[in-house]
């Protein structure tokens, strides 16, 4: 899978350029807040319908603009595909091929990405909010199964939240059930993918880890609980709702399920969240980005676009000259101030950035 081209409009602080990349490493250079990081987040948009530093996607638009464009040809081993996001100030509009699409979920998997930015240290360093955001943006990339399950389960969710808050308990045991049973219906789906995803994941990061420390450390990924079926699953989640309901009630939300989940991440046997120094939290993180790589190409058939967004400022140069040898054959758009210190011989394409503008 390799984008060739990106055009954005009024998208941050680009009013019109076109991107023309080629299928090795493309070097996105520039001083900073140039828009190098703005070009990247496009291209991951386009990906996955979302963008990974913003809550809302006005907030895209160009400054005293009505609206923000971004466009994409890229090249799969299906044939030619044109991705194009139009987004407004209250909507947004996606289209595949030029046709446009009702859900978000069938914008997705047309084109996969794996991102990684000095940001993403909160994946091993902070709460377990972000490791299931990387798993839900993963596996939905590959498995709209998984996508659909997982907007219908927070739907549900959030109705039987809205219902615990209701003080009238009689009419809260009367109806509960009903949505019970739905909610472990996708919690199960839900879980039983992520187990598959983490089942992959662990020894590709495991290994990747490895090859960036030279074996001086170990990682381990996984999930915690046992082997189970889906039908297994679902009993397993509908006996934790009623033992928790009173406390659900108490509380006015539901404090089990897919939606409290967290994955085990480990250093040399330690909790890397309380353990693990900025250094080895960076690269476990990047451990763990080169994995959904590999798992990409075994899902898809084909390599991801990989995005490294000022990754090597963060890296020693051990870890840098490895890094550029690891994503060899993988299409990577990375963004960097000086081109110099992160090539160490391979060949690229150079893009400089000034202002929002492509500059000789």
């Amino acid at each position: 899978m390799v984008i060739k081209k990106l055009t954005l409009e009024n998208f941050r602080n680009y009013e019109s350029e076109t991107f023309d990349f080629t299928e090795g490493l493309n070097l996105l250079t520039g001083k900073n807040a140039q828009g190098k990081t703005n070009c990247a987040e496009a291209v991951f948009y386009l990906c996955t319908g979302s963008s990974l530093r913003i809550r809302h996607d006005r907030q895209l638009i160009r400054r005293g603009s009505p609206f923000a464009r971004a466009a994409a040809e890229l090249v799969s081993r299906y044939g030619k595909v044109t991705l194009e996001a139009r987004i407004f100030e209250n909507k947004r509009e996606l289209f595949v091929n030029g046709n446009k699409v009702a859900r978000a979920v069938d914008f997705l998997g047309n084109m996969n990405s794996v991102f990684f930015s000095p940001g993403e240290l909160r994946l091993v360093q902070d709460g377990p909010d972000e490791r299931r955001r990387f798993l839900n943006l993963s596996i939905s990339q590959t498995s709209r199964e998984y996508c659909t399950a997982l907007l219908r389960y927070q739907k549900i969710l959030d109705q039987r939240n809205n219902l615990l808050k209701n003080r009238d308990v009689g009419m809260v045991m009367e109806t509960l059930s009903v949505w019970d049973e739905q909610l472990a219906a996708y919690a199960a789906r839900l879980i039983l993918k992520r187990r598959a995803f983490l089942k992959k994941l662990g020894p590709l990061a495991s290994a990747a880890h490895a090859y960036l420390t030279d074996g001086k450390e170990e990682l381990t990924v996984g999930a915690d609980g046992r082997e189970e079926s889906e039908e297994e699953a679902r009993e397993r989640l509908i006996g934790e709702l009623n033992a928790a309901l009173e406390r659900d009630i108490r509380l006015g939300f539901t404090s089990v399920g897919p939606h409290r989940d967290d994955v085990r991440i480990l250093i040399d046997g330690q909790d890397a969240r309380g353990f693990a120094s900025q250094g080895q939290a960076r690269t476990a993180a990047l451990a763990l980005k080169l994995a959904e790589v590999e798992i990409f190409k075994e899902l898809a058939g084909e390599p991801p676009i990989l995005i490294l967004d000022d990754v090597m400022s963060e890296l020693d140069l051990p870890r840098r000259k490895k890094l550029v040898d690891r994503i060899a054959g993988v299409q990577c758009i990375l963004t960097c101030t000086h081109a110099e210190r992160v090539l160490y011989g391979a060949e690229s394409h150079k893009i400089k950035i000034q202002g929002g503008k492509i500059v000789p």
